[in-house]
């Protein structure tokens, strides 16, 4: 009879530790660095829209800020889905403020390929732009 109650016992603490490992399963899925974003140089960056909207400049200090340029300063959860020397793809949600899926691709180290499309607010967003180092931050 204790073997029973011993095998009972294991199968339920195998049963109640089982869903806390899931818990953690995203948290190692979003451990990749993006190494590519950091080997950009920082500095002052314009922005170019394909679609024609007006330029902008930003600062980049270590190349994340191009992940989240219709979320900018915002607190969002980042899941990596692709990392490589030359190209890197981010999702992102912002709680109560919408999200979306960014991909930049590296040509040089001041000039990088971004498209990105989401919702931001309310407000539905994609676009193509290109991005290049201008010189030093102001």
């Amino acid at each position: 009879m204790p073997k029973k109650s011993s095998k009972r016992f294991w199968s339920r603490a195998v049963l109640a530790v089982l869903p806390a490992a899931f818990l953690f399963a995203p948290a190692a899925a979003q451990a990749p660095s993006l190494t590519m974003l950091g080997e950009l140089q920082a500095g002052e960056w314009e922005l170019r829209f394909r679609d024609g909207a007006p330029t902008r400049k930003i600062c980049l200090r270590t190349g994340r800020e191009l992940i989240q340029l219709r979320h900018p300063g915002r607190e969002c959860t980042q899941y990596v889905v692709d990392n490589t020397a030359t190209h890197s793809t981010v999702q992102y949600t912002c709680p109560g403020n919408g999200y979306g899926l960014t991909s930049i691709r590296k040509e040089t180290t001041s000039l990088v390929q971004i498209k990105s499309s989401g919702i931001a607010g309310t407000r539905a967003f994609d676009f193509a732009a290109e991005a290049r180092r201008v010189g030093s931050c102001r």
